[in-house]
């Protein structure tokens, strides 16, 4: 790398870490991404001037990145890395043009959502043992909500007693933002949470803010917890890679899309401020069409 790429790399550093107040792990990544750029400008071209650097400069870069596999999203964070370092030239009146305006960033794949099948699920709670006394009580009944409503890990946690409506089956969830929504809830599930209630009330005569789950020891949930019974029980009933109290909510909108739910119910029902943010969830159900197809038509 020459001098004045070097020079002008540590000035925009420095304006990330005093300016911007950015971590040192974003601005170890910016840096990365700034000395493998200039290192291929020093290896493939001649200019030594920051001026002359074009966006076919910067495309064959990522052609020869592209060539070895790297993933579009690796690629995406290196162009933002670029994009902001010539912002900053841009704004000190180093260069005149920033060529990076000129370069489309690769497409993401759509990641859907994992989730558990409802074969699973059923077996979740059906066929697998759970401890004996409260301890195996607040495991089963937390997997149990946090299937059958599709809430939040942290808004299991912070559940309290009162937000259930044992007469109108529902449950009042205060989600992102303080927003509220009624989830309801199962005469099953209304049977097992009070059942549990009654439980705990035989052990323990104070709770902390009347939350429902507690801890053995009368204590609110610790979110590290709750995601190792997930990861725990899980592992018993499903091979998916990801294993934590958000697949449950994954499996809960995804089994009610796949039964034919209407996708605003369904974002009700979430929490989601936006219609956008459910509708990943529509395209597990039309992989699972897919599969139906190939399989029972004869010209598939």
């Amino acid at each position: 790398m020459n001098i004045l790429f070097s020079e002008l790399q540590y000035n925009f550093l420095e304006h990330l870490r005093f300016q911007k107040r950015y971590s040192n792990h974003t601005i170890i990544s910016y840096e990365n991404d700034l000395t493998a750029f200039f290192n291929f400008i020093g290896s493939n071209y001649t200019e030594s001037n920051i001026e002359s650097i074009k966006a076919s400069y910067i495309r064959s870069w990522l052609a020869s990145m592209k060539e070895a596999d790297m993933a579009s999203r690796s690629l995406n964070r290196k162009i933002s890395s670029l994009r902001s370092f010539f912002k900053y030239l841009l704004k000190k009146e180093i260069v005149k043009v920033n060529p990076v305006t000129a370069i489309i960033s690769p497409k993401m794949p759509k990641r859907l959502p994992q989730f558990v099948e409802e074969k699973d699920t059923k077996n979740l709670f059906t066929t697998i043992s759970f401890a004996d006394g409260f301890k195996g009580l607040t495991e089963k009944l937390l997997l149990e909500i946090l299937y059958n409503t599709g809430m939040r890990k942290a808004e299991l946690i912070s559940l309290c007693e009162h937000q259930i409506d044992v007469s109108n089956s529902n449950v009042k969830v205060l989600g992102k933002g303080n927003k509220e929504r009624l989830i309801p809830i199962s005469k099953t599930l209304i049977f097992n949470i009070k059942y549990y209630i009654a439980e705990k009330r035989k052990l323990f005569d104070k709770q902390e803010n009347n939350v429902l789950l507690i801890s053995e020891k009368g204590k609110i949930l610790d979110p590290k917890y709750v995601y190792n019974v997930a990861k725990k029980y899980l592992a018993e009933v499903t091979t998916i890679h990801k294993k934590s109290p958000h697949i449950l909510r994954h499996s809960f909108a995804t089994h009610l899309m796949n039964n034919g739910a209407d996708l605003n119910a369904v974002k009700e029902l979430l929490g989601h401020s936006s219609l956008a943010a459910t509708q990943i969830y529509t395209h597990n159900t039309i992989e699972k069409l897919k599969d139906v197809y190939k399989k029972a038509h004869p010209k598939a």
